[in-house]
């Protein structure tokens, strides 16, 4: 059997974790989460891959990408796309790779517009407000699909 793979996304301005809006986005930069979800990820047997931008099109051929490159599960952070890009959500259902959707925030105490995404109903499950944490919750449950 190959190994399991698991393909993170994180969507624009997500580079900047550790030094943007700390209160509401946490302490811990993208490396540092990238290499913590790696570190677990191989301790189960799986690899990790993780893949940033702050351009939708590149997204969107990372999302297509992941149909033909061995990647079984997606745990994605579309960030602000989430609320604006049929495009990634259309990428998403054309590959049909089972994925969670993660926001480090609590979208539901924010402004009213980031309540609504364009993933949620697509996606096998939704964490949101836990932070960092948020990113590990996933990996679990990606990791107790793939078996």
């Amino acid at each position: 059997m190959s190994q399991k793979q698991i393909l993170v996304i994180h969507g624009p301005n997500l580079n900047l974790l550790g030094s943007r809006e700390p209160e509401i986005y946490g302490a811990l930069t993208l490396p540092q989460i990238n290499a913590d979800l790696a570190e677990i990820a191989a301790n189960a047997g799986a690899e990790l891959k993780s893949f940033q931008s702050n351009h939708e099109g590149e997204l969107v051929d990372r999302i297509q990408a992941a149909r033909t490159d061995g990647c079984q599960f997606i745990i994605i952070n579309p960030a602000a796309y989430t609320h604006t890009s049929v495009a990634m959500r259309d990428a998403l259902a054309a590959v049909a790779l089972p994925f969670v959707e993660v926001h480090l925030s609590n979208v539901h105490k924010r402004e009213a517009f980031r309540h609504h995404s364009y993933f949620s109903d697509l996606a096998e499950g939704v964490i949101c407000g836990l932070g960092a944490q948020g990113y590990r919750a996933a990996l679990a449950f990606a990791l107790s699909k793939l078996g």
